[in-house]
């Protein structure tokens, strides 16, 4: 796995060659839906820890109060086993933010956790805190490690997956990570992009 001094330097690395890119994605987001262009939420990482998370605003700014029943986070034993957080035609989705989430680009502020040492560019991504309290005690093992910006789960599947199973690829991850895993999933992520597999 690589290490967090490494981590750091390669996020910045990434953090200033995009960051031109990044100004017009956040010209994009302002002329597209009013509201800020940097969306922040808390999410969880190692040991259990929450910090705030960036990414790019892909949504209407007043979302959960016009789709209240899709921030219940109220799920069944069987909606557990069975639930996609990614759903298709999205109603929360603006038109810029479905372009930004096919191409995986309103993930690019997630540099920033990266650079912060939140997050490493490998790893199981970061978990809402309202989602904890559905795992079971083995699957805590996804939070022994730093979260990342992408993972196993990322290149297999993506949205397509079950939250059940993007917790046992994160689980697999943590078992054999090394730092050839991590060059593969940096790789291949770069494919799944391209292709825009599970990317909704």
């Amino acid at each position: 796995m690589l290490g967090s001094i490494l981590n750091c330097l390669l996020g910045l690395f990434f953090l200033l060659i995009y960051s031109p890119l990044m100004i017009v994605i956040a010209f994009y987001i302002k002329l597209d839906s009013p509201g800020r262009v940097i969306f922040s939420q808390t999410r969880v990482g190692r040991h259990g820890k929450e910090f705030t998370f960036y990414k790019f605003r892909t949504m209407w700014k007043d979302a959960e109060i016009k789709f209240p029943d899709l921030y219940r986070y109220h799920y069944s034993e069987n909606e557990i086993k069975n639930m996609r957080f990614k759903i298709s035609n999205d109603p929360r989705v603006t038109k810029a933010g479905s372009y930004l989430r096919r191409t995986s680009l309103d993930e690019l502020p997630n540099l920033i956790n990266v650079v912060r040492g939140d997050m490493n560019l490998v790893g199981p991504r970061p978990e809402i805190p309202e989602m904890i309290k559905y795992y079971e005690q083995y699957q805590m093992d996804k939070f022994s490690i730093k979260p990342g910006i992408t993972g196993l789960a990322q290149i297999n599947g993506r949205g397509l997956l079950t939250f059940q199973k993007t917790i046992e690829c994160d689980l697999t991850y943590i078992k054999k990570k090394n730092v050839f895993l991590d060059v593969y999933i940096f790789w291949k992520t770069f494919v799944v992009v391209v292709k825009a597999i599970g990317a909704f």
